[in-house]
């Protein structure tokens, strides 16, 4: 008998996971209360990257490892999949990368950098499309503008999969389990600028920028970024040599963010037929972490690679 799930949640994670349930041959239903890819998605800077040799490992590590490779997949079997593979140019570390070959318009290349040509970008919202065009070629169901009540067992489904980002605590806490993951706020600056300006995912301290297409930039910022579209504007014409750039608008994310920064990916404890997928860095991890979540769903084969990630109840405070 078919896996029936359920998927709460159309953002690019919830999309992954329909997809790669669906094209494991499992019976999906993706739902969402509004459109899909329309809330943190697409705040997303969508910088994807693996971490490097000497990085400090984590829990997280063994997914992290690997992950572009998932993307590489995906840009060979989901059409309208596509990955900017121009590096992550990291300036001030200690390395020897030539910052003014990868980057001619930058007013003052720094002395020291480090190159990681693998790390790319993509556009979350059209990934996010063209996974769920991919899914409903397997079989899979969307339904949009639907409210998903936390008491109650979604259709017939054996399993659903709650992947509502910092709106999956409010769904598991009816169910009497507390996901201690927190909403952190971030900006997306967008500006019109000349294609080319910017060459690379560039990023130092103070501006981290990348060209989502010809003429236009994005530029990530904290959230406690005090007017955060002129600030970027005068940091990004401050690095680089940029006539005619202006501020096109920005908007306001709230990026899921787990107490102890790692994912939680498993089933619910104590709450059958519940499993959870939340996660920080999620455009990066969707793809590897989706297949193996419908490894374990469909194919009931446990992943090594999320053993450190299952979910934890948060801490009861001490009074």
């Amino acid at each position: 008998m078919n896996i029936r799930a359920a998927v709460v949640g159309a953002g690019i994670v919830g999309a992954a996971i329909a997809y790669e349930i669906a094209r494991a041959g499992g019976d999906v239903v993706l739902v969402d209360k509004a459109e899909p890819g329309s809330g943190v998605t697409a705040d997303s800077f969508a910088w994807i990257g693996e971490p490097r040799d000497g990085d400090k490992e984590d829990a997280s590590t063994p997914l992290r490892r690997g992950a572009l490779t998932d993307w590489r997949r995906w840009e060979r079997e989901v059409p309208g999949v596509r990955v900017q593979w121009r590096g992550a140019l990291l300036c001030g570390e200690d390395g020897d990368a030539d910052a003014s070959e990868l980057e001619p318009n930058l007013r003052q290349p720094p002395v020291r950098s480090v190159f990681l040509k693998t790390h790319g970008a993509v556009d979350p919202v059209a990934v996010t499309q063209a996974l769920i065009r991919a899914a409903q070629s397997h079989g899979a169901r969307l339904q949009t503008h639907t409210v998903v009540d936390p008491l109650t067992a979604w259709g017939d489904a054996d399993v659903v999969v709650i992947a509502a980002g910092v709106g999956a605590p409010a769904l598991l806490r009816p169910l009497g389990f507390e996901l201690p993951v927190t909403s952190s706020p971030a900006h997306l600056v967008r500006f019109a600028a000349p294609p080319g300006l910017v060459r690379t995912i560039f990023v130092t301290p103070d501006l981290e920028v990348r060209e989502a297409a010809d003429g236009e930039l994005l530029v990530a910022a904290a959230g406690d970024t005090p007017d955060p579209g002129p600030e970027m504007l005068r940091r990004l014409t401050t690095a680089f040599d940029a006539p005619g750039v202006r501020l096109l608008g920005v908007r306001t994310g709230e990026r899921p963010m787990p107490a102890d920064g790692m994912p939680h990916i498993g089933p619910v404890p104590g709450v059958e037929g519940v499993y959870v997928a939340v996660m920080h860095s999620g455009v990066t991890l969707a793809a590897k972490a989706a297949r193996l979540i419908a490894e374990e769903i469909v194919g009931g084969v446990e992943a090594t690679d999320l053993a450190g990630l299952r979910p934890r109840a948060a801490t009861p405070q001490a009074e």
